[in-house]
């Protein structure tokens, strides 16, 4: 393991996901899995993530689109709370789910607005109506 990009991306990690969320994913890993978080933490976290040539902002918005087309739902409410806080705004996120809607189907831009709602109501940044 490379212990300056397990770093990196321990600390871009948890400037997207939050601190709370990764020491939690983090001290909850089995014997089985703790070999699997150092790897995703020093690659995704710390090689993708931390390299500066895309901002956060950016980073958001395409992951957004790709776990989308992915139908990972799980992750992709995950990645719509980091895109928040890395400062993706309101009109842009619906933006993107117009985007998804169009090149990924209907369902999953049902899905996209169904948790983007109950995210940005648990937040406090839109009302409790449904798509």
């Amino acid at each position: 393991m490379d212990k300056q990009l397990y770093q990196r991306g321990l600390e871009k990690r948890k400037a997207t996901l939050g601190a709370e969320y990764v020491e939690n994913s983090l001290s909850r890993a089995s014997d089985f899995s703790k070999e699997f978080q150092s790897f995703i933490t020093e690659y995704c976290w710390g090689a993708a993530w931390g390299d500066e040539t895309l901002d956060p902002k950016t980073r958001s918005i395409m992951n957004l689109t790709m776990i989308a087309a992915l139908n990972r739902m799980h992750e992709w409410e995950l990645h719509f709370r980091g895109a928040l806080t890395n400062g993706v705004t309101q009109d842009e996120l619906k933006a993107i789910l117009t985007q998804i809607t169009i090149y990924c189907g209907v369902p999953v831009g049902v899905e996209c607005h169904r948790i983007a709602n109950s995210v940005l109501a648990q937040e406090g940044g839109a009302d409790r109506r449904q798509s």
